[in-house]
């Protein structure tokens, strides 16, 4: 239960992407339950639909539209019809993801450009195509990073680049797109309990006590913590906050460079 008032974003609309499963969904669910008429976005509409119908069952409203970050003109198209079902956008959630555990030497190039293409490419197509569909002012943008972006993590290396690649994509989005009154700004997770990232990359418990115990608070953060920051960041609460990379991890980025074992 989110511990803000009810109905914050009472009449507004959000593009989710990324908004079948894990973050992306429970973001989109905040969003919902704070009256915000949400656009799933995924590749898998099967997983959009069940996404949708857990919504809808509670009140809210959702709609889904199947496609890929990659395609721009896919996302040209979901963007328009969110608009044209919704009305002009005030969210838009950059949250589509892609991650394996492999070294470099054990990477291929294709493997190394998916991963850029999801993460970087995507939150690019996302923002780039969404700018004429939105509430001009108080829009927010909204992308989901990781610590990556400034922490190197053997392993990880096409991750790091792909993220520190959407820091500075929406610090530069906030300088150029400021002056319209559109706020642009980065939630940095850490490790997070039932996710699919989370069970890639610490698969065993042994794995999972071994990351917790790098934590300063000693626990993964949960899905609900990072829906209440995303909330906050697109309420009038967060009306003079832009360019922003807003970390919650436990502490877990203060530690020193790790690693990632492949399974």
């Amino acid at each position: 239960m989110s511990v803000f008032r009810e109905n914050l974003l009472n009449g507004k609309v959000a593009f989710v992407t990324g908004g079948g499963s894990g973050i992306g969904q429970r973001i989109a669910e905040r969003f919902a339950e704070h009256g915000a008429k949400v656009m799933l976005v995924g590749r898998r509409q099967e997983k959009l639909d069940a996404a949708a119908a857990a919504i809808q069952a509670k009140g809210g409203t959702a709609g889904t539209a199947a496609t890929d970050v990659r395609d721009y003109a896919g996302m040209e198209a979901a963007l328009a019809r969110t608009r044209a079902e919704f009305g002009e956008i005030d969210i838009v959630l950059c949250g589509a993801a892609g991650n394996f555990p492999a070294p470099v030497l054990g990477m291929s190039a294709n493997g190394f450009k998916a991963v850029i293409d999801i993460d970087l490419v995507g939150t690019f197509n996302t923002c780039r195509a969404a700018y004429e569909h939105l509430r001009k002012p108080g829009a927010s943008v909204i992308a989901i990073s990781a610590s990556h972006a400034f922490q190197p993590i053997a392993n990880q290396a096409h991750v790091c680049a792909g993220k520190a690649g959407v820091d500075l994509l929406i610090k530069t989005l906030a300088i150029e797109w400021g002056p319209a009154g559109v706020r642009c700004n980065c939630i940095t997770p850490g490790p997070t309990a039932e996710t699919e990232g989370m069970a890639r990359l610490a698969p065993t418990e042994a794995a999972r006590k071994g990351v917790e115990a790098r934590v300063p608070l000693q626990r993964f953060g949960t899905k609900d913590e990072l829906a209440d920051l995303a909330l906050f960041l697109c309420s009038s609460a967060a009306a003079y906050i832009t360019g922003g990379i807003y970390l919650c991890d436990g502490g877990s980025s203060l530690s020193r460079s790790g690693s990632v074992t492949p399974e």
